[in-house]
């Protein structure tokens, strides 16, 4: 399997709404999850860039789907963070059609980076998602996120609780421990993105 130097990705374009999508080849793997997920800080974790996906102390700022190249005809997409609760309700819903939009109509999208914060996760948004995720048969990757604030034993119960909820409706449930912080798990995510570019090339 060929090696890819994910520190030479670098951002593509942004777009408020998918019928502006112009790039209609290649294969694209998207980070999706709620607004404090901390999709912009894996994402520059995985690249070795801090500035490259935005990231901001208030959550919800990505407002827009954001393309990063990492290669000729591989993209990262860094998904608007849902469920933010001091978010207008109109642009709420705004996020969320855009969102529902991409994953359901996007013929690019080949693998889902899904984020959870590990002491919260599966919450009713993450649930939905899961479910058009299924619906339109993209596989899943999912990362229990800032699980550097957890002590090893709860990371291991909070692990198996995730495990066990998914594992009735997924036939394959592939999850990692993820911490940006303290760099847990980004070759985990760096290899299952390179099965994915070595699957769909």
């Amino acid at each position: 399997m060929s090696i890819i130097n994910y520190n030479k990705t670098f951002f593509l374009k942004s777009i408020s709404q998918v019928s502006d999508i112009n790039i209609g080849h290649g294969i694209e793997i998207a980070f999706i999850g709620y607004s404090n997920s901390g999709k912009s800080s894996a994402i520059n974790s995985l690249t070795n860039k801090k500035k490259l996906a935005r990231c901001s102390k208030t959550p919800g700022r990505t407002q827009l789907i954001n393309f990063f190249q990492v290669v000729s005809n591989f993209r990262i997409v860094d998904l608007p963070g849902y469920g933010y609760a001091k978010c207008p309700i109109s642009i709420k819903l705004k996020w969320e059609k855009l969102i529902y939009s991409y994953l359901k109509t996007r013929k690019s999208l080949k693998g889902l980076v899904f984020l959870m914060d590990i002491r919260n996760p599966l919450k009713v948004y993450d649930q939905y998602i899961i479910n058009i995720a299924l619906d339109q048969n993209i596989p899943m990757f999912i990362l229990l996120t800032k699980c550097d604030k957890l002590t090893l034993s709860q990371q291991k119960i909070q692990f198996q609780i995730v495990y066990a909820k998914l594992k009735v409706f997924l036939q394959e449930v592939k999850i990692e421990l993820f911490s940006s912080f303290k760099k847990i798990g980004i070759k985990k995510l760096q290899s299952q993105l390179n099965i994915w570019y070595q699957m769909y090339k």
